[in-house]
């Protein structure tokens, strides 16, 4: 077994003996089952999605003369006669291409050179009397399919890395790309290729003359199709770990779930698993760029993109043209295409039925609620002072300067919000209350109780017993006199006394005729 050709399982194996192994063998079996035409796979992720974990789980079982029987046999995966026929029966070779970058730029060598030498090396080994050592990778793997009939199962672990990280035009960026073409490009391929896993951040990168890889079929954030509970974990499993270790299923679902793959509702491995651990709910999800990932982007400061983030992480929609991005994290024309790289990223999620980007989870929300406290000078900082003297305006019940607040907000900030109907008030005001996710839930809209349902109901979150429920009705060209007699008429507050002590009557209305909002708040006592 080698560094690069037939690993083996002893990574996998490993990881599956922990304590809070999720089982995703599942996917091996949709692999088997893909005809032969679809045998060119990427499947792009989020960091920290359990990308890698899958792919050392694709060597492990297809790496020849490793014997992984006895390790896949208790595991979900099907072993039918497809599956046996199939496992540890393929030379495989695996790459981590940030690694062999990284590692190549310390030796000042050439990459991409430096790559093949290292897989062509163990190739040669393996095979003596077919390889000479100067081949290229793609024509070794050519000369060992027409002598033996063998073929290969190529897979690269963060094939993007040159990609996302070199300048557009650099020689090795573009040697890169010329070296997916022949691997997986060239008319030989076909026949020597079992199958090509890449797994990264971005889809394949769409590019003029750089359509080298348009034979793989990509599974994204966008569109999973079938793959879209095969990396990320499901309710299911989510719920078993929860139950097994203790902690509140409920809770971890408000702070982790909320990504949509192709109708299936997908959790942030990592953070899942570091609050199973750790007994905690908090952001997890942080690593060297975070931050940084949202600066560099945000600030290309296209028209509307700043207004739409804010909208998202208060609870609204946005919709959002996810075509014609580049994938390469360097060219970007407009603001879907800045959302769109932050949908792959993993900062939103996507509804790919209403052609829809909102923010997936609590954990997201403070990553952005951080951002925007520590970027003393940004629009989105300003926005957050706004906000926060919105909500303590209200626990206050300071009602001329709620209305006030509401009307800036709407002006200063999210004034492409046509004002035509009580719909259009509601997104303003969960946008002015922005600032409510530090104590609150996310805000329910339509919330039954009573003898109706409340525009706005926010619930403080379990922490923060002491907060009081907020409830909002808002009204169009009737008075804010109207709204709190309407939550009095429809009973709210009977159905709400269960959950908190206080309660806050806001009740919030536009006049048409002057442009001005009005507010008044009442406080209801258990």
């Amino acid at each position: 077994m080698g560094r690069y050709l037939n690993r083996g399982n002893q990574k996998y194996a490993r990881f599956s003996a922990t304590k809070y192994f999720v089982d995703k063998t599942g996917i091996i079996n949709k692999l088997l089952e893909k005809d032969d035409d679809k045998k060119f796979i990427c499947n792009s992720r989020p960091r920290r999605f359990g990308k890698s974990i899958t792919a050392h789980m694709l060597v492990a079982y297809f790496s020849k003369e490793a014997d992984s029987r006895d390790l896949f046999e208790p595991l979900k995966c099907v072993k039918d006669k497809v599956f046996l026929e199939n496992l540890n029966k393929y030379d495989t070779i695996f790459l981590d291409i940030q690694a062999q970058f990284v590692k190549a730029k310390d030796q000042n060598v050439n990459p991409n050179k430096f790559l093949q030498k290292n897989v062509v090396k163990e190739l040669q080994e393996a095979y003596p009397d077919l390889i000479d050592e100067d081949v290229i990778l793609a024509e070794a793997l050519a000369i060992i399919n027409v002598e033996t009939g063998n073929e290969f199962v190529i897979i690269f672990d963060e094939w993007d890395y040159p990609i996302r990280e070199l300048p557009e035009n650099s020689k090795e960026r573009l040697d890169y790309i010329e070296f997916l073409r022949m691997m997986f490009k060239n008319a030989e391929a076909q026949d020597y290729i079992r199958l090509a896993y890449l797994t990264g951040i971005l889809p394949m990168i769409r590019a003029k003359g750089q359509s080298a890889v348009n034979n793989f079929d990509e599974y994204t954030m966008l569109d999973a199709r079938d793959l879209g509970g095969d990396i990320g974990f499901v309710e299911e499993e989510v719920r078993e770990l929860c139950e097994k270790h203790g902690v509140s299923a409920d809770e971890m679902k408000y702070w982790y779930d909320g990504y949509n793959l192709s109708g299936v509702e997908v959790y942030n491995p990592l953070s899942v698993v570091q609050a199973v651990e750790c007994k905690k709910f908090q952001q997890y999800w942080t690593e060297t760029g975070t931050y940084e990932d949202i600066r560099s982007l945000i600030e290309y400061n296209f028209d509307g993109l700043k207004e739409a983030v804010i909208q998202m992480l208060s609870g609204n929609r946005v919709s959002v043209s996810v075509f014609g991005c580049r994938n390469d994290m360097h060219t970007f024309h407009n603001k879907d295409q800045i959302i769109t790289t932050l949908i792959h990223l993993g900062y939103f999620a996507y509804d790919d039925d209403k052609q829809e980007a909102y923010v997936p989870n609590k954990e997201i929300r403070e990553i952005f609620y951080h951002y925007m406290e520590n970027d003393q000078s940004d629009t989105l900082s300003e926005f957050l002072k706004y906000s926060k003297e919105a909500l303590a305006a209200v626990l206050g019940s300071e009602q001329e300067r709620v209305a006030e607040l509401v009307q800036k907000v709407h002006n200063d900030f999210i004034s492409s919000i046509e004002y035509n109907d009580e719909n259009s008030l509601n997104c303003t005001v969960m946008i002015a209350l922005l600032a409510s996710f530090a104590y609150y839930q996310k805000p329910i809209r339509e919330f039954p109780c009573g003898k109706g349902f409340a525009d706005l109901v926010y619930l403080p979150l379990p922490k923060y017993p002491q907060r009081p429920v907020i409830v909002v009705e808002l009204k169009w060209n009737q008075g804010a006199d109207a709204a709190i007699n309407h939550i009095k008429e429809k009973r709210y507050p009977d159905s709400l006394k269960d959950y908190y002590g206080e309660i806050l009557l806001v009740g919030i209305s536009y006049e048409k005729k002057t442009k001005e909002h009005t507010c008044i708040i009442e406080r209801v006592e258990k």
